[in-house]
């Protein structure tokens, strides 16, 4: 039987960038991917931070070529239409990255997982993972089924579960833990021909507030279509019906600035509806194992972080896996460092996504009174986030409402010495 030195479970973004640059470092490595690629996905707008792992991939010129809308802001909307000043990305960071894309995930996630193949990545597409194939309480391998449904296993010295919301690995260790006041779901849907902004603001990402309930996101792409969709909590998009279509279409009229934007156009294709819309799982590796991505975490997506946490994790997974396997040594302490840094850039989301939520917290407030941290929160907003000290940002936000403690849960699953 082939042995691998790593087994990567699912080939979005996360478990692309790890296949990708550890084949790039000649490894042997196999992605399996449940899906026949390209497939719809949500998560369209892209953080400026992803350019540099896009970089370190080799594929920002393949992205250039593509007629993807060019994101060069992020702005906030009032239920009644005040906007904001727009946060330009350029006008803190003088680099390419500060014009980032709006992607049509389907085509997007299809480059990745093309790139990852051509750096010698061995892709098998529809071939699901069902089960862990371990020795004592090390992971070394995966049982897995084609498209025909025949069952086979894989063995590996480090295997990734980069599997998306699904999240394998949590789902059968019970690993999940739902963040209990971010519990809220998501509907959303597509329109074409919508209004745009003009000029610098067209391909702007905007988060159009609900008094008091939850939020819209607008995100125009290409060929003239937007994302749009709502994230509130359940029991009140659900306090009258629970058809997503009546749902959304009394929602747009709670905002003056979605309402005039969508009044144009044509909503086509289905209404999507999601749930647990933030958890972290217990532990980020276990022996012979690392979770990345979704598959170990996700946050509210009010900042679209939901990406660029899956190649910054992608890409700290491809490092930390590397090393370990350099050392002869896939043991969960070897992920100590990938479960801190990454739960930390975490965290910094997660504050600002709670503050969001509190009523009496906004941006315009926290920088009139904190002018100097514009920059420090514009690093948070690109996704400029590890390595990097918050607490003066964190402090003058807690000034205003009340953060939240942060999760001790994350690190590696180390057991003790006999």
């Amino acid at each position: 039987m082939k042995r691998y030195d790593a087994v990567v479970i699912g080939g979005g973004p996360a478990g692309s960038t790890v296949g990708a640059l550890l084949a790039e470092k000649g490894r042997n490595v196999v992605i399996l991917e449940k899906s026949k690629f390209p497939r719809y996905h949500v998560g369209e707008s892209l953080m400026p931070f992803c350019y540099f792992t896009f970089d370190r991939l080799g594929i920002v010129e393949k992205l250039n070529e593509r007629a993807y809308t060019k994101k060069n802001s992020v702005q906030f909307v009032t239920s009644d239409g005040k906007m904001s000043a727009p946060f330009y990305f350029f006008q803190h960071l003088d680099h390419p990255a500060a014009t980032t894309w709006q992607v049509k995930r389907s085509e997007f996630d299809e480059l990745m997982l093309d790139n990852a193949r051509s750096k010698g990545a061995e892709v098998r597409e529809e071939t699901q993972v069902v089960d862990f194939i371990y020795e004592e309480e090390k992971v070394v391998g995966v049982i897995a089924k084609d498209r025909g449904g025949s069952r086979f296993e894989l063995r590996a010295s480090m295997t990734v579960d980069a599997s998306g919301r699904d999240g394998l690995f949590q789902s059968k260790k019970r690993w999940r833990k739902r963040d209990p006041k971010l519990n809220k779901i998501a509907i959303w849907t597509l329109y074409k021909g919508a209004k745009r902004d003009p000029g610098l603001d067209e391909g702007a990402t905007t988060v159009a507030y609900l008094e008091d309930r939850g939020w819209f996101w607008n995100i125009p792409m290409q060929d003239d279509i937007v994302s749009s969709g709502i994230v509130a909590e359940r029991d009140y998009l659900y306090q009258d019906t629970r058809d997503p279509k009546a749902i959304f279409e009394r929602e747009i009229e709670n905002n003056v600035w979605i309402k005039d934007h969508l009044s144009c156009g044509e909503q086509f294709g289905e209404y999507w509806v999601t749930g647990e819309y933030s958890y972290r799982s217990e532990h980020c590796a276990g022996d012979g194992i690392v979770l990345t991505g979704d598959a170990f975490a996700f946050l509210d997506p009010v900042f679209s972080s939901g990406v660029f946490l899956a190649l910054k994790s992608g890409e700290m997974a491809a490092d930390a896996i590397d090393a370990a396997l350099e050392a002869g040594d896939p043991s969960a302490s070897r992920f100590n460092d990938y479960g801190e840094q990454l739960c930390s850039a975490i965290e910094t989301m997660r504050s600002l996504v709670y503050a969001f939520y509190d009523n009496d917290f906004s941006f315009g407030k926290l920088i009139r009174n904190h002018a100097e941290l514009r920059g420090t929160l514009t690093d948070c907003l690109i996704g400029d986030l590890v390595g990097k000290d918050f607490g003066p940002l964190m402090a003058a936000i807690g000034e205003i409402t009340e953060l939240p403690e942060p999760l001790s849960h994350g690190g590696p699953s180390v057991r003790a010495s006999a």
